[in-house]
């Protein structure tokens, strides 16, 4: 889902907490609020959507934020974000009682019972079958319980623990990265960005296959070789040392697959086409969409044989899992109180549009990815990315006749392509110190596959560009 703060010890040195560094980019904005020039834009409403008039940009008067106003901008933020910082609490707490169930890690369990014999169809179904949690819960640190199982499965069939590893991780990723129905990423930017949520769908889904053939077709590579020459694996003298593990045993030690999870599975996909049918025919935004959650989150529980006291149990425990990226959004949102207060926002609006309104649309939107892709290492929380950047890049677009919806997506491929490879990724770390494998020899293994990404990305934006996503 959302990332986890990482206090990450590298080169002698510590990586910034999350917080740390949105704080000072607040006492950053603070001291810009007495040297950059106020200015504003005009806006008026266009079929619903606050949009900047071109050509009205004007400074005014200098309105300087004081220190206890810097303080003052972190309840500000949160309670202006509420609607957002709630929506990830309560679906959060709603993915905390489909856990609880067992039904997804049963449900893993039966493929991989069903796969064992069958080991040219097991890297691509595992993928595909994560990737479809990632494109949809936003699967993310969720993924570190279920590594070692991968690892047991790909062992006992003459692959390592990179391969193993990396079906499962790369697959969430690849839905991660696609984010056609994901909540905590694409839902929030759009809402944001004043899109209808999940709009663009088609163009997304498009894209989400050539993310996850392209990462199928790696590791299926990667895995071939090693089978071949075991000395191939990036991993080898850890392989040497590994004692390998029997799939069934791993299988059994997560528990049968009952009528309870299937129904689980059931009530999760019915809940997930209301919630797209409701966005597109109702009009259903984030309080129809929480509520929905929560309405899927009790029925799984219910089916699940929890109880009462177990469920709501579960529910909190899943609210505790996001903590850190819910609260972070009223961080990144205190910076745009900040911004306001001191009439700046415009001005660097101005200022960036000047900068860049002689490339074409194509170079703006590139320089627009590679700008969420820097900003990802130091905010790796989808949602706090988002409430960080979209209300930038929402005006922006505008002005540089770029539509919104192309904005939305250069943030999530910047925000999702780079977690598989950035230290600052929780998610990551996670599942590598499960996994016993070094931060190197990941970066080893997958940086060719990030590039392959990033390439993808690229395209697809440039297409969009040329099509006119909306």
């Amino acid at each position: 889902m959302t990332a986890k703060p990482g206090k990450l010890k590298k080169s002698g040195g510590k990586i910034p907490h999350t917080y740390a560094i949105l704080f000072l980019i607040m006492i950053a904005a603070m001291v810009a609020s007495y040297l950059i020039p106020a200015g504003q834009y005009e806006r008026e409403e266009v079929d619903g959507r606050t949009v900047v008039i071109d050509n009205s940009f004007a400074e005014v008067e200098q309105s300087p934020v004081g220190f206890f106003e810097l303080f003052k901008a972190i309840p500000t933020g949160m309670s202006e974000a509420s609607s957002i910082i709630f929506y990830i609490f309560l679906v959060g707490g709603a993915f905390g009682i489909i856990r609880a169930t067992g039904a997804i890690e049963s449900g893993i369990a039966k493929v991989v019972d069903k796969l064992e014999k069958r080991e040219k169809f097991l890297i691509p179904i595992i993928m595909i079958l994560f990737s479809v949690l990632g494109a949809t819960i936003g699967m993310a640190e969720e993924v570190i319980i279920f590594v070692p199982i991968g690892i047991a499965v790909a062992r006992a069939i003459g692959f390592d623990a990179m391969t193993g590893t990396a079906m499962v991780s790369l697959g969430a990723a690849s839905g991660f990265i696609g984010g056609m129905l994901n909540p905590f990423t694409v839902g929030i930017a759009q809402g944001i960005a004043e899109l209808q949520i999940f709009s663009g769908i088609g163009f997304r889904f498009g894209a989400y296959i050539f993310f996850l053939g392209f990462a199928i077709w790696y590791v299926m590579r990667y895995a071939a070789k090693v089978k071949k020459d075991p000395t191939q694996s990036v991993i080898y003298e850890i392989e040497k040392r590994a004692q390998k593990s029997s799939t069934k045993d791993q299988a059994e030690a997560l528990g049968a697959f009952n009528w309870r999870h299937g129904m689980v599975f059931v009530f999760l996909a019915v809940g997930l086409g209301i919630n797209v049918y409701g966005v597109f025919e109702w009009g259903w935004y984030l309080t129809e969409l929480a509520a929905s959650f929560v309405i899927i989150g009790f029925a799984a529980g219910l089916v699940g044989n929890l109880g009462v006291n177990r469920m709501f149990d579960a529910f909190v425990d899943g609210m505790k899992l996001v903590v850190f990226g819910a609260l972070i959004v009223g961080f990144a949102r205190a910076i745009l109180v900040i911004m306001e207060q001191g009439v700046i926002m415009d001005t660097m609006i101005h200022g960036l549009s000047s900068v860049i309104s002689g490339l074409p649309n194509a170079l703006t939107v590139i320089g627009m990815f590679f700008t969420q892709v820097v900003i990802n290492f130091f905010i790796p929380s989808g949602s706090g990315q988002a409430a960080t950047t979209m209300p930038i890049m929402t005006p922006l677009s505008d002005l540089l006749s770029i539509e919104r919806q192309v904005a939305v997506l250069a943030y999530q491929y910047g925000d999702g392509i780079t977690n598989s490879i950035i230290p600052t990724s929780a998610a990551l770390m996670g599942y590598l110190a499960v996994a016993g494998i070094p931060y190197e020899k990941w970066v080893k293994f997958v940086w060719k596959l990030v590039v392959g990404w990033l390439l993808i990305a690229l395209v697809a934006l440039v297409i969009a560009v040329m099509i006119g996503v909306s």
